[in-house]
Order: structure tokens, then C-alpha cells, then sequence
């Protein structure tokens, strides 16, 4: 039983130190996934408090693992530990029947897996749970309380100051699709022989003789019959999911309702894109720099765009106020938020390659751009 305890620690004090510090880091990222479940739920009245209930969820998560872990202060923490997975585990239950988001965002962006995948594994969790309730006195440890005690406050203090950073900056580690060294145009690509969507049809004729609707599958459906037989409806329900190619739904739309991205992903020269989700909510103070940054690229001969999810109209009023020199293009706000946790922010590009994103803190002037990407002066 000694073996069995130690496991059941370790990995459930790693488990809840992982899936909080990749939260943790990218604060944004479970903001968007906790407004997703309160749209989901018709609780859309709660939506102000996704952002911090993110941080208090990946923070009690990362604390709760760490107690775990290094065996502090157990007999409050194996409590807090079962309660808390008492509370997930009918919740993924819940999602995993109801399938109301198809990524439940357990880990964030680090590890994806289905919403079944998550409820099996809180079933594990609170297994271990259990065990480590009652056996909360009678946990083995290597060193003494205090030397134990001083190393997971210090982790948890490094935690907390990655988090400040990440939250004024950009997530220390990127796991979204569009992170540095990825190519665009190959992150939307299909493989051949991939698989395939798989649907359900579900067809409803009507008996021309009763009135009466009746339901067919895609084996005997009486399209042949139409003389007893008048189609109504169809109804397809997808069964299994395909091959999604990591980069998805990513259209430049211009004024014109023209998609133009093959005229920035395949240009050889750099290419700026400033995200902006949201026009209207999008931090002014760095737009001075942002301004001269544009003039000097487009100087160069190089794009300088904006993409947003902003109607054509209002980013022409933001242009005219801010004095922005760049051209719009409209984008899925989705999209938008996946490239960068900022509003605005940052990417350059260079055939089609993603080279770096930068935090609406730490744009950066001409000549920091020249120095970083050794490009020539006049």
C-alpha cells in the first residue's frame, strides 16, 4: 500500500501543478474557454467574471498540486483536492453527454483531449483523491517539514511571478497553432488520405396515402418510391470527426469581401500584422509606436496590415482617430484571438513562416527591429 500512496500523490500533485501552469501562463486562453462554457450554460450574464475566475481556477489548481507533491499542509489540501475534483468530475460528465465545447481546456492549449478522454481521467484523479484522503496521516515524506515547506512556496512564488509576466507580456511557452516557426500555408493543409468526416443521415418522407412522416437511414430511404412516398427533410449528425488541419477558418477578407491571404502568406518580404480582435477594446497607449512602426516598414517596401473582427465602417473611424496609416482586413474574431493573447498585438511573418509575436508592451521602434532582424540601413 506504501507504493500505491506515493503514486497516487505524486501523480495527482503533478497532474494539478501541469494543468494549472499552463493555464496559468496563458490567462487569456481560459478566459476565452470559461466565456465559451457560460455561452454554452445560457449563463452569459456571468461572462464578466471569466477573467478572474481563470486566474483563482489555474492558481488553486497549481497550489493544491504543489501541497500534494511536497506533502505540506495534506490535511487540508487531500479535503480541497476531493472536493475539487467532486466538482469536476459530474461536470465533465456533463460535457462529455452534452458536448457543449469540444475542448473541454483542462490543459489549455498544451494538451488537447476529448471531452470522454477527460472524464475517464477525472475518474482516475478521484481515485487518488480518495487514497490520499485517507491516508492524509500516514504519508511517507523524504525530508523534514520545513525544508519541504520553503521549496513549494518558492515554487509557488516563481509561479505567480510567471504569471504577472505572461499576463503583461505574451505566454513564456506558446502552444497555439500559429507559434513561432510554424508555416501557415502548411498548418492548413489537408493531408491526402486523411480522414474524412463521418455523418448520420436521418431522412423524412411523408406517406403520400396516410399523411403519416416516417424516418429512414441512408439504407432505406424510398427515394426511388415517389409514388407513396414525398420527401421532407433531412437531418445529419456527425458520428466522427475528420482530419482538422491545425490551422483552420484563417481568411484576410478585405473591404471588398475579397479573402486576400495568399497576397501576405506567400509574400517573400516580411509581413507585419497587427491583431485587433476588437477595435473598440483595443489598448490605445502603445498606438503612437505601433503608427511609427508601420510608417517606417511600409517605407521599406514592406505590409503592414491590421486584421480584426471590427465592421469596415468602425475601423474607419479608428484610422481617422488614431491616425493609423495601415489597411484593414476583417478576420474571425476566433482566429484572432488564437494567433496572440493581446488587443492589440503583434505577428511578423516571412514566406508564409510565423518569425515572432510581440505584446501591445513591448512593440518595438525601427531601430530595435533593424538591430533584432539585421536589416540594412540607408
Amino acid at each position: 500500500m506504501k507504493i500505491i500512496k506515493q503514486i497516487a500523490r505524486i501523480l495527482l500533485g503533478i497532474t494539478f501543478i501541469f494543468s494549472g501552469f499552463v493555464k496559468g501562463i496563458d490567462p487569456w486562453g481560459s478566459t476565452y474557454k470559461f466565456t465559451d462554457y457560460f455561452n454554452a450554460m445560457g449563463m452569459d450574464w456571468m461572462v464578466w467574471a471569466a477573467f478572474p475566475l481563470g486566474i483563482v481556477l489555474a492558481f488553486a489548481e497549481f497550489a493544491i498540486g504543489v501541497a500534494i507533491l511536497f506533502n505540506v499542509f495534506l490535511r487540508f489540501f487531500s479535503w480541497l483536492g476531493l472536493l475539487f475534483m467532486a466538482f469536476f468530475l459530474p461536470l465533465t460528465l456533463w460535457v462529455a453527454l452534452k458536448n457543449p465545447v469540444t475542448d473541454c481546456g483542462c490543459f489549455g492549449d498544451a494538451l488537447v483531449i476529448s471531452n470522454w478522454e477527460t472524464f475517464y481521467k477525472n475518474i482516475v484523479l478521484t481515485a487518488f483523491s480518495i487514497i490520499i484522503l485517507v491516508y492524509r496521516n500516514d504519508m511517507p515524506y523524504l525530508v523534514g517539514k520545513k525544508p519541504r515547506f520553503v521549496l513549494g512556496s518558492l515554487v509557488v512564488i516563481f509561479y505567480v511571478g510567471l504569471v504577472f509576466w505572461s499576463y503583461n507580456h505574451l505566454p513564456i511557452f506558446d502552444f497555439r497553432p500559429f507559434k513561432a516557426g510554424t508555416n501557415i500555408p502548411d498548418a492548413m493543409k489537408i493531408p491526402e488520405g486523411a480522414r474524412k468526416d463521418i455523418y448520420e443521415n436521418v431522412f423524412y418522407y411523408k406517406n403520400k396515402k396516410t399523411g403519416e412522416i416516417q424516418k429512414f437511414n441512408d439504407q432505406n430511404y424510398p427515394w426511388q418510391d415517389s409514388l407513396n412516398w414525398a420527401y421532407e427533410n433531412i437531418e445529419s449528425k456527425l458520428v466522427q470527426q475528420g482530419y482538422v488541419p491545425p490551422i483552420h477558418d484563417f481568411t484576410i477578407t478585405s473591404a471588398e469581401g475579397e479573402n486576400v491571404i495568399d497576397f501576405f502568406i506567400y509574400d517573400k518580404n516580411y509581413v507585419f500584422m497587427l491583431i485587433a480582435h476588437n477595435l473598440e477594446k483595443s489598448r490605445r497607449k502603445p498606438q503612437d509606436k505601433i503608427n511609427n512602426l508601420a510608417g517606417w516598414a511600409m517605407g521599406k517596401g514592406m505590409s503592414f496590415i491590421c486584421l480584426t473582427s471590427t465592421v469596415a465602417e468602425e475601423a474607419a473611424v479608428f484610422a481617422k482617430k488614431t491616425g493609423a496609416p495601415y489597411a484593414f482586413f476583417n478576420c474571425d474574431e476566433i482566429t484572432l484571438k488564437t494567433i496572440i493573447r493581446s488587443n492589440p498585438g503583434l505577428m511578423l511573418i516571412k514566406d508564409g513562416t510565423v518569425i515572432k509575436h510581440w505584446h501591445y508592451n513591448d512593440i518595438p521602434t525601427p531601430e530595435e527591429f533593424e538591430e533584432e532582424f539585421a536589416i540594412e540601413k540607408p
